[in-house]
């Protein structure tokens, strides 16, 4: 009876011991984490003659001054409201295409299905930097180089392929009972779409939501080949100013990436529950 007092007594203790490591180690990489964004956010108050005297160190006459400068010298007035316009216009067009694209490859037979469907899916394993210069070229012959509409169109395309398969996935799971029920009843599939499809494959729209937002958000090098004039141009454009003759102005720069970084921020700390449901919710089985 002892033997078996030890032994449990040992297996509570390597459990806590197990438990409390686990805990160390998710602190740990949590820190790492987070610390940067701690560090950048801190030297952003600082003037560029404190941030080279001391790194490390928190300011000690913070300023707000680097905030209004990069501000005005970034053009981030014009910037920010294009930034949105492109992550939510290109967003909720993939989001709506991959689930119309989703629903038809996973739900209407025919033999064009499979080899589109196949094409859509290639698509993922082709780069960003490999498809500059044929979209340059396009967009030019297009005639709509340096308008909105091409940098919407392009940021769509190219987050189509990952889109329309993830949604192919998970609407092949929706029960084909409902669909063919609907169908009986003299439903027709942009009103079997828009009643089930859309529906039942919110998790998924979740998803691809999140994926989409910070990408886009954040990307730089389709959209600096796709306009040139400043007011078509996004934040992450205006914050590559300050890597030039300003790479130097160390409070500028730094409260140039705050501002870029600070509206993600926002949106996770807003919707982390939702993040967090439709990231568990739209996983796909293999």
């Amino acid at each position: 009876m002892s033997d078996e007092i030890k032994t449990t007594a040992l297996g509570r203790i390597g459990g806590a011991a197990a438990k409390a490591a686990a805990y160390a180690m998710m602190l740990l990489f949590t820190a790492m984490t987070l610390y940067p964004i701690f560090w950048l956010i801190m030297n952003s108050f600082k003037s560029t003659r404190e941030f080279q005297v001391s790194q490390l160190a928190f300011p000690r006459e913070p300023t707000l001054s680097n905030y209004v400068e990069a501000w005005k010298m970034g053009d981030f007035a014009l910037l920010f409201p294009n930034s949105l316009i492109y992550t939510i216009g290109a967003t909720v067009g993939i989001v709506f295409v991959s689930l119309l694209a989703g629903f038809a490859f996973a739900k209407i037979a025919s033999r064009a299905t499979k080899p589109i469907y196949n094409g859509f899916v290639i698509g993922i394993l082709i780069t960003a930097q490999s498809l500059m210069i044929p979209l340059f070229l396009e967009v030019n012959l297009l005639g709509i180089y340096n308008t909105r509409f091409a940098v919407l169109l392009v940021y769509v395309g190219t987050g189509l392929p990952m889109g329309v398969y993830l949604a192919t996935e998970y609407i092949k799971a929706i029960p084909s009972a409902l669909i063919e029920s609907a169908r009986i009843d003299g439903a027709s599939f942009w009103r079997i779409f828009a009643k089930i499809i859309v529906p039942m494959s919110m998790p998924v729209a979740v998803t691809l939501s999140i994926l989409n937002i910070s990408n886009i958000w954040n990307e730089f090098a389709l959209i600096n080949i796709l306009v040139s004039r400043t007011e078509l141009k996004s934040l992450p454009l205006g914050i590559y100013k300050f890597s030039g003759s300003l790479s130097t102005d160390y409070g500028k720069q730094f409260a140039a990436l705050t501002i870029g970084m600070v509206p993600m921020l926002l949106f996770y700390i807003a919707f982390r529950k939702q993040i967090t449901r439709g990231v568990a919710a739209g996983a796909v089985k293999g």
